[in-house]
């Protein structure tokens, strides 16, 4: 039987999924999960894609803002390329452009994603916050998402694969405290909104663009399931066919992902077999340090006849 990971071991092996290496002028190379299965968890991409971007802005400017959109799913297993296009630097601003490829079965080199993210020089400037955080329980007060989760299989029993079960019970780096019940949880219609509290299982090292890189990868947890609620749907009891289409972040403040952030969430609409999703990232001092949007692809399963 295989030992369970410390959290330091897997916030380590996080720290080295999203640690891209540099093959050659603005060429990168993201490693494969370890242990990972099927297909390739799409904040890895997004992550990845940004900490290739960061890699090659050099003169101060941090990453306000990424814009992607998701072509094919990735494979497990197989690296991921990243190529750079540097199509601006400003006195103030920069922008990169990134394609991340990955060689298909017949061993052609297709791209999976495009992001383009934006880049500034710090600055001050007018500030005002339209929308405060939401007065929710505490992380201290809240069960752990892990703990529900084996609560859910012990309870769901021979009604989920084996597959799934691993899936759902597999040791993660992203510790995670939902205050509502999720859309693997729950089987009733209700409002299309979430509030989950998440950080790092283990303390990251001081590297700004690491923080973002990580709030970047766990921003596509829970995200595209809030679409789901009003429908008392999941993807978990095998109920819905879905996968991201796009995917946005605005970096509105420095922020550490190895202290607790509040990601809200809401649907507005769901619709010709879409879903369109908000995030707001709050830390515990109510500051906003980040803004999301998601729309994915969302389809009943048809029943097999």
């Amino acid at each position: 039987m295989s030992k369970t990971p410390s959290p330091e071991e897997l916030v380590d092996d996080l720290v080295r999924l999203l640690t891209v290496d540099k093959r050659a002028s603005d060429i990168f190379a993201g490693s494969p999960q370890k242990g990972g299965m099927g297909r390739v968890f799409g904040g890895q991409v997004l992550a990845q894609a940004l900490q290739a971007a960061q890699a090659s802005v050099s003169d101060g400017k941090s990453a306000h803002s990424l814009h992607a959109y998701f072509l094919r799913g990735g494979k497990e297993g197989i690296p991921i390329e990243y190529r750079i296009e540097r199509d601006f630097d400003g006195r103030s601003f920069s922008n990169r452009r990134v394609v991340a490829s990955q060689e298909n079965d017949e061993g052609v080199s297709t791209p999976i994603l495009n992001l383009t993210a934006s880049f500034q020089t710090p600055e001050n400037g007018l500030e005002h916050l339209d929308s405060p955080m939401p007065d929710v329980a505490p992380p201290e007060d809240l069960k752990s998402d892990m703990e529900m989760r084996h609560q859910m299989v012990d309870a769901m029993g021979d009604k989920i694969t084996d597959a799934q079960r691993a899936l759902m019970l597999r040791p993660r780096p992203i510790e995670m405290r939902t205050i509502d019940r999720l859309h693997w949880m729950n089987s009733e219609p209700r409002e299309p909104s979430a509030h989950t509290w998440f950080k790092t299982a283990a303390p990251l090292p001081d590297d700004a663009d690491l923080h973002r890189a990580v709030i970047t990868y766990a921003s596509d947890y829970t995200l595209l399931g809030t679409s789901a609620l009003p429908h008392g749907l999941s993807w978990m009891r095998g109920e819905l066919v879905g996968a991201s289409l796009d995917h946005t972040i605005w970096f509105h403040k420095e922020a550490r992902a190895d202290e607790w952030l509040l990601y809200a969430t809401d649907a507005p609409w769901s619709g010709s077999g879409r879903g369109f999703n908000r995030g707001r990232i709050f830390n515990q001092s109510g500051e906003l340090v980040a803004s999301v949007a998601q729309e994915g692809m969302m389809r009943k399963r048809k029943k097999k006849a």
